[in-house]
């Protein structure tokens, strides 16, 4: 029987069909940012670093109230953020 295009194991020993370079996380977001609200990411990512002392929903509350981001936008901006910090 032939093996199906839709294999769940790889093709051979340590194959993947995901590419190693595509963007994971949060940071996927970034373009799409951009995108919808005309600023550089590093304008966002600035905003919310300012806010020294906060938590992660005050900042997304203060990035979708003061700025119109969307709550998987603005999520996703505090979340890199905080990752950053913490590391």
């Amino acid at each position: 029987m032939p093996r199906s295009l839709y294999a769940k194991e790889p093709l051979c020993q340590g194959a993947t069909m995901s590419t190693p370079d595509k963007v994971k996380g949060p940071a996927s977001y970034f373009p799409s940012i951009e995108k919808t609200y005309g600023q550089p990411i590093t304008h966002w990512l600035d905003l919310v670093r300012v806010q020294s002392g906060k938590k992660h929903m005050e900042l997304v509350a203060m990035l979708k109230n003061d700025h119109g981001l969307g709550h998987g936008h603005a999520n996703a901006i505090v979340a890199y953020v905080l990752a950053q910090t913490t590391t």
